[in-house]
């Protein structure tokens, strides 16, 4: 799979697709790759939805137990080691938030998320 989501995704997760790319429903996962890759592409990076507060579009949606992170902006850099966007946890903080530490412990990446404003995300929780 040639991707840039190995920078978004557990080894895990990567696998799963990898091995569900090849078996019946390989049409579908050829398509959400193609979805995420789109839509990591389209991101903006940090600092370009500054000033937009509760109207900054969040992109991806990780999760994991009652924990969630959802993000609004990509790094800069090439590899991508953190994001900025709403971090869900014992309570709820706007910031940086390490991409690499979400799936170090477990995180996922949600693959039926779409994109939605932040005062969205904060009204459906």
């Amino acid at each position: 799979m040639n991707t840039q989501l190995h920078n978004f995704l557990s080894i895990e997760q990567l696998t799963t697709l990898e091995m569900n790319m090849k078996g019946e429903e390989r049409n579908y996962f050829e398509k959400l790759v193609e979805e995420l890759n789109n839509t990591i592409e389209a991101m903006p990076k940090t600092y370009e939805q500054d000033g937009k507060g509760e109207d900054a579009i969040v992109y991806l949606h990780y999760f994991i137990g009652d924990f969630d992170w959802y993000i609004t902006e990509r790094d800069m850099e090439p590899e991508q080691l953190q994001a900025f966007g709403l971090a869900c946890m014992y309570c709820d903080e706007i910031g940086f938030i390490s991409i690499v530490d979400i799936i170090k412990n477990g995180g996922e990446l949600d693959f039926n998320w779409t994109p939605k404003t932040l005062a969205e995300v904060r009204d459906s929780r």
